[in-house]
């Protein structure tokens, strides 16, 4: 049985992918049994002794000054779960919900949070047993972290509200009897430790993040089979520039080239038939490599944010209870209107190369691909198609996180629109496949146009992979089946897996 161990400590992005799309299941260490136990007995102690805490004994938000007691505890956490679930929209696909349960679940593993060890090992059994709740996409302010979505994964905790259950969308109470998974009652503090933190967001950018990994690397792929092509000129990459300015995408990016179009006949040199390339082709590595610092900068904030504490409030070994902030999106919103932007900028300049592969003004090729122009018109259209997605992207590259509306009467006055971010994100990722696709898709019919040229040892790869799916155009037909073909070559990975035979893509 494959199995990801959660400690909070140490949960990584390729282990969050397993459990996200490969139903990995999800254990925990009697480590993280005993530090959930002994946050619990706190909790316990603050309810005996009816001291003053915020959200254990207090409402909530700008309620904070309410003071609850006794039996009232337990009301209040079902009041707060049933309240906050007001998000509406699409449901999150199955992939998205698996890993909002998941980081919440390694988020209360770390023993800061006071709820009982029961009620954790319900989420566990939910994700491990295949009980998806129902989570809409919208709602969330990304501060107090996720509160309306995460209010919705609780749901059928409790009995309530929907769930996918084996392919079945299912009212909560049936799909947990259906797993054979009691239904919990929560007492004091489980709500809010169930709903108070940005798992969310960070969901949803990891994802996103995943993806922009395997599509910078593919860029590479696109770009080099688009240099041959264009019978673009090799200089430009040369290691010796690239080290006087020695940003690690840059340099990284100008290896990859170099390896992929390796043996390459289509390559020229520098005067050989024109002095320099277009911007597109020249700077690749420049732009490219200006992605990939900022991914891998995304990816250093995400692993920290999986393994961190976002609750509030927080409770500590030595029984002190400190109200913080922790909940507050801010890193992540930044992070992934960060990525929304970088991946926006490959897609920007593929358009530019699947340009200057379709305008035979730019190039010695026939018009649009096109063996009859005219007549027919060949990847005219798929340029169009390409730069409406690159158009969309740049709108949804507006940062959320500089926008922030106050809410709770004023109490959470500053919020970080992460989830926002992470959505978008993810469209950009989604769009930016697409354009990718249609590159690489136009580069091998250029590249069929030219007769007696030896491919790279990376780009040989690639072409063949693509030649096994898609036949060379040789009159107009429909289209999107052919880019769907490239698109899913891309997005299953197997694109890079096959080059990866041959030579090492890093970012």
């Amino acid at each position: 049985m494959k199995i990801v161990t959660l400690k909070g400590e140490n949960l990584i992005l390729e282990e969050v992918i397993n459990v996200a799309y490969y139903d990995y299941k999800v254990d925990v260490t009697e480590e993280v049994k005993e530090k959930i136990n002994r946050s619990r007995r706190v909790i316990d102690g603050i309810v005996s002794r009816n001291d003053i805490k915020y959200g254990i004994t207090t409402g909530f938000g700008k309620f904070s000054d309410v003071i609850i007691t006794g039996e009232e505890c337990k009301t209040l956490q079902k009041n707060l779960i049933m309240s906050h679930s007001c998000g509406f929209g699409r449901k999150f696909p199955k992939e998205i919900v698996r890993t909002i349960m998941l980081l919440r679940a390694n988020n209360l593993a770390k023993g800061y949070s006071g709820i009982r060890l029961n009620v954790f090992e319900t989420l566990l059994d939910m994700l491990n047993r295949g009980v998806h709740p129902s989570i809409p996409e919208k709602g969330s302010l990304g501060s107090s972290g996720d509160l309306a979505p995460l209010a919705h994964m609780v749901l059928p905790m409790i009995g309530e509200g929907e769930a996918e259950f084996h392919g079945e969308i299912l009212p909560g109470k049936e799909a947990m009897e259906k797993a054979d998974i009691p239904i919990v009652e929560l007492v004091a503090k489980e709500g809010l430790a169930l709903i108070n933190g940005t798992q969310v967001m960070t969901a949803v950018g990891s994802l996103a993040l995943y993806k922009a990994i395997n599509l910078l690397k593919v860029s590479d792929i696109t770009a080099a089979l688009t240099m041959e092509a264009l019978r673009g000129i090799r200089d430009a990459f040369d290691l010796r520039t690239h080290k006087l300015r020695p940003h690690k995408g840059q340099v990284q990016t100008a290896k990859n080239i170099l390896a992929l179009i390796q043996d390459s006949s289509f390559i020229t040199n520098q005067g050989d038939l024109r002095t320099q390339d277009a911007y597109a082709l020249r700077c690749v590595p420049q732009v490219h490599g200006a992605s990939k610092d900022a991914v891998n900068y995304v990816k250093e904030k995400v692993e920290i944010e999986i393994n961190s504490v976002t609750d509030n409030p927080i409770i500590f070994e030595n029984s002190d209870v400190i109200s913080g902030g922790n909940f507050h999106g801010e890193p992540m919103a930044l992070s992934f209107d960060f990525l929304g932007i970088a991946v926006a900028e490959i897609a920007n300049i593929s358009e530019r190369r699947l340009e200057r592969l379709v305008n035979y003004q730019l190039n010695d090729l026939p018009p649009f691909l096109s063996k009859n122009g005219g007549l027919n018109s060949g990847f005219m259209i798929t340029q169009y198609a390409a730069a409406a997605l690159v158009s969309e992207n740049k709108i949804l590259a507006h940062p959320a996180s500089v926008d922030s509306i106050p809410s709770s009467a004023n109490q959470e006055d500053h919020v970080s629109m992460g989830t926002i971010a992470a959505r978008k994100s993810l469209e950009i990722v989604n769009n930016t496949a697409r354009v990718l696709a249609t590159e690489l898709m136009a580069a091998c019919q250029a590249i069929d146009f030219r007769d007696g040229l030896k491919l790279g040892k990376g780009t040989r790869e690639a072409y063949k992979a693509v030649r096994n799916r898609v036949n060379f155009i040789e009159k107009d037909e429909i289209m999107y089946k052919d880019l769907d073909k490239c698109e899913e070559l891309i997005t299953s990975g197997e694109l890079l897996k096959l080059v990866e035979k041959k030579i090492k893509v890093e970012i």
